[in-house]
């Protein structure tokens, strides 16, 4: 799960208001006048808790005339309560004591091969790849080449990522998935570099 939505999932679980709506959308489906009722708080409340909830994806909402229905959206709810111990610890996998002689030379090789694959001799990108050990590989020697620190607008992003390939919009937004890069009102920052998914750790 990307990063800023893990952010947006505990965010949202982060009012006792909306940990007791969850509650009771576990047992079904609740319109907002049930919810309001039952929590002892006005409809405008409940509608306000739910928007959070929405956003985060954790309830899904149905009209009927002029009725509101609410339900759990189980997956996310249950994504979501892993998803942050399955981020933090992603990159700890790592090689194991005794497997490291050998392992860097073989990705090296690897890193090598995809480079002078999927690059021109000229540095411009071919095309990003579908496999996504190489794909991390790639829009990693990108980010390498951006400057640590240094605040970027989405124009200057995507005249960055113009230089080698076409489809700027994609890889932007590549860089954000894979925490290469987080984004605050528009503006783009590289992440520090043990935050980025890495591609060592896949088979």
């Amino acid at each position: 799960m990307q990063l800023d939505k893990v952010v947006n999932y505990h965010k949202a679980l982060a009012d006792t208001t909306r940990m007791r709506m969850l509650i009771l959308l576990a047992d079904g489906e609740h319109n907002g006048g049930e919810l309001a009722e039952k929590l002892c708080i006005s409809p405008a409340t409940v509608t306000h808790h739910a928007a959070k909830l929405r956003e985060a994806s954790l309830i899904n909402e149905r009209r009927d005339k002029n009725t509101i229905y609410f339900t759990l959206n189980d997956y996310f709810v249950k994504s979501g309560s892993t998803a942050a111990v399955d981020l933090i610890y992603r990159n700890a996998a790592g090689v194991k004591e005794g497997d490291g002689d050998g392992m860097e030379d073989k990705n090296k090789r690897l890193k090598d091969s995809v480079v002078k694959n999927f690059f021109t001799s000229e540095g411009k990108l071919k095309h990003v790849p579908a496999q996504l050990k190489k794909k991390l590989i790639v829009l990693e020697e990108l980010v390498l080449q951006l400057e640590k620190g240094r605040k970027y607008t989405e124009r200057e992003l995507n005249a960055f990522i113009g230089q080698f390939h076409e489809d700027y919009a994609t890889i932007r937004r590549e860089f954000i998935m894979h925490q290469f890069m987080f984004r605050e009102n528009e503006i783009y920052e590289l992440n520090p570099s043990e935050l980025w998914a890495k591609w060592e750790v896949l088979s």
